[in-house]
């Protein structure tokens, strides 16, 4: 997310906007949501998830969180508060139950930063229309409202595309690559009991080798044109 002059905004503004959004948006009369209204993005470093679901937070005109900006609202008890403020009470009282049910579902423990996202990313999924990059968001929003994506592509790929984006050596390019998938791995494994490469927790996945980021981002629109995405009445894994 850019300010004027292309300069990053701070992860302050970006939350104090999206509150203020959604306050907004509270008061005027809501649109109905569409029956899946929620995109989670999982990428390998270097795929180009995060430019996928850049462009499909453009495309569909829906909120967009990213990794670190959700990172940083978990981290934050007052943001934390301030987020579910911006919900009713039936609507926090639907957050807290979806939370308790994940808890005992996915048989987690979780700490203060983990219930912290929780929430964030429950009253994400609660406003709907948004598009939710990282943070174990696929293991968090409801599984009939959210189109669950996976970045992928070959490591070489990987490496050469960080190694230009950053501007830096192979060499350094495979340690970030490596470090990153490492780090992610680790998260999910501690917070969610779970594989974050395993396919059967995604709903669809796209490799970036064989396809550009507009394809890939069309390839993903799609999938939410052609109609449900699970069998009505089967209970998602």
């Amino acid at each position: 997310m850019a300010g004027k002059g292309g300069t990053m905004k701070s992860i302050e503004k970006i939350v104090e906007e999206q509150i203020r959004n959604w306050q907004i948006l509270g008061k005027e009369e809501k649109k109905e949501d569409p029956p899946v209204s929620l995109i989670t993005i999982s990428r390998e470093p270097g795929s180009g998830g995060n430019l996928v679901g850049q462009g499909l937070a453009w495309l569909l005109e829906y909120d967009l969180f990213h990794q670190q900006v959700l990172h940083e609202m978990a981290k934050s008890s007052s943001v934390n508060s301030a987020v579910l403020k911006t919900l009713d009470e039936k609507g926090i009282s639907m957050v807290e139950d979806w939370i308790q049910s994940l808890v005992n579902t996915r048989h987690l423990w979780p700490d203060r930063y983990l219930r912290h996202l929780m929430r964030i990313i429950g009253a994400i999924g609660k406003h709907g229309r948004a598009v939710v990059i990282g943070r174990g968001a696929n293991f968090l929003l409801p599984p009939e409202k959210t189109l669950r994506v996976r970045v992928v592509a070959p490591r070489k790929i990987r490496v050469q595309n960080v190694a230009r984006e950053f501007h830096v050596a192979k060499e350094k390019a495979m340690l970030r690559v490596i470090r990153a998938e490492n780090d992610r791995q680790a998260f999910i494994r501690k917070y969610f009991n779970a594989d974050i490469a395993d396919p059967a927790n995604y709903d669809l996945l796209i490799n970036t080798e064989k396809l550009s980021i507009d394809q890939a981002v069309k390839t993903v629109h799609a999938s939410l044109k052609s109609g449900p995405l699970r069998v009505p009445g089967r209970r998602a894994a």
